[in-house]
């Protein structure tokens, strides 16, 4: 959707590219494209994943910085990047359903809201949402068994709470199996835990990723419409004529470099409300995901269990444990991926390349 925005002045309009939407794209390109492109993305920030994770699953707080240190100290540089290889493999089909959900959705709800009359502004926030939200719930299909085997193999070998080697984690039901692999931890969850072992905290993490994908999405389009009526006003307030920075006289129109600027801030801001609202669901759905069966035979602690255990470990602010992490890396991961996203959408554009 064109999100042009009217200023105070009428005469003061800002022209931005329109939004290309799932009908102007080269499909085949845009998903081989996105797949490369977000793989690079999920390599430079998978560390702050894992020190996330990590800071998560412990009895006791922290620093983001001393858990790095420890990490490296003990367990190696490599360390940072345990897990990744599963996480690689299951982010490129999950990302594509992610995509292609996002983009469907966002187009089809797109044209049913303005249909029924909201207004441009109103019914870009709604068809992001909605995106969002789909989006995320098609993606967890793909993402949740790579999530449990990858934060498996994220806290084997932590010295959180206990000594190298043993209950890895700290926790008391942590899982004491030894990985080689991301293929072995998932023949051995699937083989200790059955099929449900692999899809362990998938309702909680619908619930995390779903509504935070929403309000992030919803936030994105709004703040945009905020910074770019902002940049309206403050040009308005100019003497007619004024040139520079990719603006011209009244009729601003905003270079590449402006627009990706704007969209980049956009996005920090929105990553950093949904990190906040999300955080306590995401830690609980972390332990879930890398407790054990115990070996007696009854089932792992519940929901409501993991809440009164964290409760219990360092009080409601322990819910928010590995915050920092988590909000740099949404804040700087929604910035990159949106960047990201947008370049690929112009690349995958059939005008651009003269496709039909």
């Amino acid at each position: 959707m064109n999100l042009s925005a009217a200023e105070e002045e009428p005469e003061q309009e800002i022209h931005i590219p329109a939004d290309i939407d799932w009908q102007m794209l080269d499909k085949s390109k845009f998903f081989f494209l996105g797949a490369a492109l977000f793989s690079g993305v999920s390599a430079a920030l998978y560390p702050v994943v894992l020190l996330k994770t990590r800071q998560q699953v412990a009895q006791s707080h922290v620093s983001c910085i001393k858990t790095a240190f420890m990490i490296v100290r003990h367990e190696g540089f490599r360390a940072l990047y345990k897990g990744f290889g599963t996480s690689l493999m299951g982010t490129i089909p999950a990302r594509a359903l992610y995509m292609g959900a996002l983009e469907v959705t966002k187009s089809n709800v797109g044209t049913a809201t303005i249909r029924l009359g909201f207004t441009e502004p109103a019914s870009a926030a709604i068809a992001n949402a909605v995106a969002g939200l789909s989006a995320a719930m098609a993606a967890q299909i793909v993402w949740t068994p790579v999530d449990v085997v990858s934060q498996r193999l994220m806290v084997q070998g932590s010295v959180h709470g206990g000594s190298k080697g043993t209950r890895s984690s700290g926790l008391p039901n942590a899982s004491a199996c030894k990985y080689l692999n991301g293929m072995d931890a998932f023949r051995k969850i699937l083989s200790t835990d059955g099929f449900k072992g692999l899809y362990r905290g998938f309702g909680i993490s619908i619930l995390t990723y779903a509504p935070s994908n929403a309000v992030w999405w919803a936030s994105y389009s709004v703040s945009q419409r905020l910074l770019w009526n902002g940049m309206g006003c403050y040009y308005a307030r100019k003497s007619n004529g004024v040139t520079g920075n990719g603006f011209n006289g009244t009729a601003i129109k905003p270079d590449s470099k402006t627009v990706m600027a704007v969209q980049g801030v956009s996005a920090a801001m929105a990553g950093g409300v949904s990190a906040l609202i999300t955080m306590p669901l995401d830690t609980i759905k972390t332990r879930l995901q890398v407790l054990h069966e115990e070996e007696n035979g009854r089932r792992g602690p519940s929901v409501g269990q993991t809440l009164r255990n964290l409760v219990k470990e360092g009080g409601w602010t322990a819910c928010y444990r590995g915050l920092g992490p988590r909000w740099a890396s949404m804040s700087v991961s929604a910035t990159t991926m949106i960047t990201t996203y947008e370049f690929l959408k112009r690349l995958s554009t059939k005008n651009l390349d003269g496709a039909s």
